[in-house]
């Protein structure tokens, strides 16, 4: 007992200082409180797999995970384009996929913002405009901001919903 006595006095005191306070956590503060503001509630997003590979899906689902966190910066995904503010569409549109598209974007409520996720949704990728596929996103609905990447990593998705977000601010 006196051996760990003695030891415990010659070390002294083993605990770090706290923190500084992080700059990044209030970024994250600003933008859920800009999310709150623009939206007036949680930023939902609706994702439609316009044809693609399904590695952007990949990407996204990683979102979700505990690493990006979005819903703690207020932003979800939604099952239905009826309770989305933004649209999240990966691939080239197939024409199989051409009605739902432009129904999903009719269906989303005012005001919406549209995301071109991966490369085939930025120009239509390896699969272009062919007989099959009407290319990019642009060509068939108005896309406010193109994510490239074949798949983008989930940071850049993030920054693209950010940038979204952001540029509906400055509007």
């Amino acid at each position: 007992m006196l051996r760990t006595l003695f030891r415990i006095v010659r070390t002294g005191v083993v605990s770090e200082p706290a923190p500084p306070p992080a700059q990044a956590l209030r970024q994250r503060e600003a933008l859920q409180q800009d999310i709150l503001r623009i939206m007036g509630r949680a930023l939902c997003i609706r994702h439609v797999d316009a044809g693609s590979c399904n590695g952007c899906e990949l990407e996204i689902h990683a979102l979700n995970n505990p690493r990006y966190n979005i819903e703690g910066l207020g932003i979800k995904f939604v099952a239905s384009p009826r309770h989305a503010d933004m649209l999240l569409v990966t691939g080239p549109v197939s024409v199989h996929m051409e009605v739902a598209l432009k129904r999903t974007y009719e269906a989303t409520a005012d005001p919406k913002l549209v995301i071109a996720i991966g490369d085939c949704g930025a120009d239509g990728g390896v699969f272009g405009e062919c007989y099959a596929s009407r290319g990019r996103i642009a060509n068939v609905i108005p896309v406010d901001v193109v994510v490239p990447g074949c798949p983008p990593t989930p940071t850049a998705i993030l920054q693209g919903i950010i940038t979204a977000i952001t540029a509906r601010v400055g509007d």
